[in-house]
């Protein structure tokens, strides 16, 4: 699989049996459907995501791509208790695409993301 957002190799990895592919490139994870959600109730999966947010944050732009796995149109969606966390969703496979370091953000809310909702703006 190519990464949707820099186009690199996507590689496979696995956590307590969960199989998710990571770019070579820019540390993006593509998690095939509901994969995310597993992992987030998974203590110490943090550790697939080694990005970091502000690399990750700059391919946010990056956001109109075919899904990587079934070419269906990806979705631009937003985390409902973590407004700044912006990520992508197969309307058809329903994969979903996080960007270096959201996944790690995604699972763990700290003092900072708080603020840092305060202050997001919309996505369009």
């Amino acid at each position: 699989m190519q990464c949707p957002k820099c186009d690199s190799l996507m590689e496979t990895i696995e956590f307590n049996g969960v199989e998710v592919d990571k770019c070579t490139g820019c540390e993006g994870l593509w998690f095939d459907n509901l994969e995310y959600e597993e992992l987030k109730n998974m203590k110490g999966s943090e550790v697939i995501d080694t990005g970091y947010s502000i690399d990750g944050a700059k391919n946010d732009h990056i956001d109109n791509y075919p899904c990587p796995s079934c070419s269906g149109k990806m979705v631009k969606m937003v985390d409902k208790d973590q407004p700044h966390i912006w990520y992508e969703q197969c309307h058809a496979c329903f994969g979903v695409y996080f960007d270096a370091g959201e996944f790690n953000d995604y699972k763990h809310r700290s003092l900072l993301d708080y603020i840092s909702d305060i202050f997001v703006r919309e996505r369009k």
